[in-house]
C-alpha cells in the first residue's frame, strides 16, 4: 500500500500529558462546537464528536455537561482556530492547529517556539503538498468483519483502514468526514473517537541527535495550551 499507508500504520502521536491539558483540550472543543451549531448532541455532530472523544480520553461526563452550560453563557470564551505552519530544526515541516481566544498571543508564542530552536513561521499553504488532511475514526472491532466494512466504506470516501489492538482505525479524506460519520452511525458501529489528522506525503529523515534538537521544539509546543496539535515531516 506505500509509505503513506506505513506512516498511517505506524504514527504514534505524543498524547496529551496530563488529565489537566485533556480538561483544556474538551473544554475548547465542546466550546467551539456548541457555539457553531448549539447544545444538543443530535443536531450538533461536532459536539457529538467532541462528547465521544472526551469519552475516550476519560474526560468525566459532568465535566463535559459544564463546559456544555458554560459556553452556552455570555462570557464563554470564543476560541478562533488557526493553522500555522513553520520550518523547526533542520528543516523538518510543522503543521500547528491551535484554538485561541487571543491570536496575538498565539502567535508570537508559535514564532517565538519556531525561532528559538532554529526554525521559522511559513506562509500559510507553504506545505500544502507536504501533508495530506484525513479524517480519522477509530471503531471498536469485536463483532465486525473488516473485509465487508471496507466493501461498505468505499462510496463513503474511504481511503485505507486496518486493525489496531481491539479497534479498526479508519481513514478518509478530509472534506468526507461528514459522510463517513454518517456512514458510521447509520451501520451502529462504536464509534472510539474521531479527529483530523495531517499525514507527510514527504518525509525527512534525520539522525537521532538531529532528532533530540526537534524533540525540544515538540516539548516546548506541548506545554502551550492554545496548541491543540502539531503534525510534522520526521521519521
Amino acid at each position: 500500500m506505500g509509505r503513506a499507508f506505513e506512516f498511517r500504520k505506524g504514527r504514534k502521536l505524543k498524547r496529551w500529558a496530563s488529565m489537566a491539558k485533556n480538561f483544556t483540550k474538551v473544554n475548547r472543543d465542546v466550546t467551539i462546537a456548541v457555539k457553531e451549531a448549539g447544545p444538543d448532541p443530535e443536531t450538533n455532530s461536532k459536539l457529538r464528536i467532541a462528547i465521544q472523544n472526551a469519552k475516550a480520553l476519560n474526560v468525566p461526563k459532568d465535566n463535559v455537561d459544564r463546559a456544555i452550560q458554560k459556553a452556552l453563557g455570555k462570557d464563554s470564551a470564543d476560541y478562533k482556530e488557526i493553522v500555522y505552519e513553520g520550518y523547526g530544526p533542520h528543516k523538518v515541516a510543522f503543521v500547528v492547529e491551535t484554538a485561541t481566544d487571543n491570536p496575538t498571543r498565539t502567535v508570537a508564542n508559535v514564532r517565538s517556539y519556531f525561532s528559538k530552536y532554529g526554525g521559522s513561521l511559513a506562509s500559510s499553504g507553504t506545505f500544502d503538498f507536504i501533508f495530506s488532511h484525513d479524517s480519522v475514526f477509530k471503531i471498536k472491532a469485536e463483532g465486525i468483519d473488516i473485509e465487508e466494512l471496507e466493501l461498505e466504506l468505499i462510496d463513503h470516501g474511504l481511503e485505507e483502514l486496518f486493525p489496531e489492538d481491539d479497534c479498526i482505525v479508519i481513514y478518509a479524506g478530509f472534506k468526507n468526514f461528514g459522510a463517513m460519520q454518517k456512514a458510521l452511525e447509520e451501520r451502529g458501529v462504536e464509534l472510539v473517537s474521531a479527529e483530523f489528522e495531517r499525514n507527510p506525503n514527504v518525509t525527512k529523515e534525520l539522525t537521532e541527535e538531529q532528532k533530540a534538537d526537534v524533540e525540544k521544539l515538540i516539548d516546548k509546543m506541548d506545554e502551550d495550551e492554545d496548541i491543540l496539535n502539531y503534525f510534522h515531516n520526521m521519521v
